[in-house]
Order: structure tokens, then C-alpha cells, then sequence
């Protein structure tokens, strides 16, 4: 699920937070390749992804519409029926700046098997809608996102939530290193909980990120799967 599309940071920094840098007007287009796409301390696809994303920024109000996905190279994803497939998600999204703040309304796309209708939001469908604000002053960054419709609160997930800091602790020489901690309903964030419908708000995801030109390189922790994982990302 996005992460994060750059500007949501769906993109996938891997770290799902906003950043604080306006975009120009108009067009822009970029893809990043990762060596696995892990998405608030949850491992999607378990594959090597490319990761495509086009968005457009509007003069004067700095309002950005985009679209991000992630593609995986293998087809390691195993459906009910016991056949492979590869992890594909199409997210789209709008985003309104608010002075510091970044108010989010974005559509997750993930089909799975026959179940591949676009906008279909009912309890089967592909389809997850989720608010989120974002904050970013200096070297701190602030997300809380909630799940409002589609597969998530029809499943009876209770409106999945989720909330991050993220802290930039390090600028010298080129290279730059940001940590985060984020918390989320233990029930959709964690592998090992779906599917359970507790109510538990855990610690799911950890981490400390190094980036330098247009290569990141991300090691995330899930303390309550106990799972770590180490990302290299080239950005394009």
C-alpha cells in the first residue's frame, strides 16, 4: 500500500513520512527500483520491485494529484488457492499543503488473483481509501493516517490507524540519515496478526535510513513481528 507516491512518501523512502520541500508547478515523472518494497514495517510482495510515479503540481495553490505503483520482479505472492502471482499495487492521490501540514487522500489498488476491478470498494474489492495529515518543520516529521473505506473497514478492521515521527539527525558531506518509529493497529500492520481483529495499537515499525544522491539505503525493524529487514533504493 504506499507508502509512500514520493510526495505522500508512499514513496517509498520507506519511511512513509512528508517532507517539507514544495514541488514546482506542473509535471513530474521518476521511478525508483528497491530491493524489496517494505511498507510501514511489512514486507509486500517479498520481491525486488520497480517503482514508477507521475504527479502534478498546481501553480499558486501547490496542490499535487499523482499516481505511484509498485511492480514486483517475482511472483512470490501466494493467493487462497495456493497460486503464485507478483505483487502489484496502483495508488492515487491528492495532496492539499496547509502551511507546515500535508492533509492526504489516497487510494490503494491492490489486485489479487480474479479480484482486479479499479475502484471497487466493497468487502472483496482491491481498493482501500485512507486520510492521512502529515507535518514537517526543520528536521522533524510528523504522519497520522486512518483506513475510511473499502476491503479494510468492510473486513472489520475498525478503520486501520497509523501514526509516525521521523527525525533527520544527520547532513554532512552529501549523504543524509533520517530515524523513524511508527505505530499502527496491530491487527493490520503485523503479517502475523491478520486476520485476528484485535484492537492492539503496537509499535510495528523502526528504522534509520541513508541517503546520498539518488541512493537510499534503509534498515526497518518490526518489533512486533520481530522481522528486519535492509533496503537499497536507487531513485531515477
Amino acid at each position: 500500500m504506499k507508502k509512500t507516491a514520493k510526495l505522500l512518501t508512499l514513496a517509498v523512502a520507506l519511511f512513509a513520512g512528508f517532507g517539507g520541500t514544495a514541488q514546482a508547478e506542473g509535471f513530474k515523472i521518476g521511478a525508483d527500483a528497491v530491493t524489496s518494497y517494505v511498507w510501514r514495517g511489512i514486507d509486500l510482495g517479498n520481491s525486488a520491485a520497480i517503482q514508477p510515479a507521475i504527479s502534478y503540481t498546481f501553480a499558486g495553490s501547490g496542490v499535487v494529484i499523482g499516481a505511484w505503483g509498485s511492480y514486483a520482479v517475482t511472483d512470490n505472492v501466494v493467493d487462497d488457492a495456493g497460486a503464485k502471482s507478483r505483487y502489484k499495487e496502483v495508488d492515487l492521490y491528492a495532496t492539499v499543503p496547509v502551511g507546515p501540514f500535508s492533509l492526504t487522500a489516497t487510494d490503494y489498488y491492490v489486485p489479487v488473483g480474479d479480484n482486479d476491478k479499479s475502484f471497487d470498494f466493497s468487502c472483496d474489492g482491491p481498493n482501500v481509501i485512507e486520510l492521512s495529515v502529515g507535518y514537517a518543520k526543520d528536521n522533524l516529521s510528523l504522519l497520522a493516517a486512518i483506513n475510511v473505506a473499502g476491503n479494510d473497514t468492510s473486513l472489520g478492521y475498525k478503520n486501520a490507524k497509523y501514526c509516525e515521527a521521523g527525525y533527520k539527525f544527520y547532513n554532512k558531506d552529501g549523504y543524509t540519515a533520517k530515524g523513524v518509529v511508527g505505530f499502527g493497529d496491530e491487527d493490520y500492520y503485523s503479517d502475523n496478526a491478520r486476520g485476528r481483529k484485535n484492537d492492539n495499537f503496537a509499535l510495528v515499525n523502526t528504522g534509520i535510513s541513508v541517503s546520498k544522491d539518488r541512493y537510499t539505503a534503509s534498515y526497518i525493524y518490526n518489533p512486533n513481528t520481530e522481522a528486519s529487514h535492509l533496503v537499497f533504493m536507487a531513485s531515477f
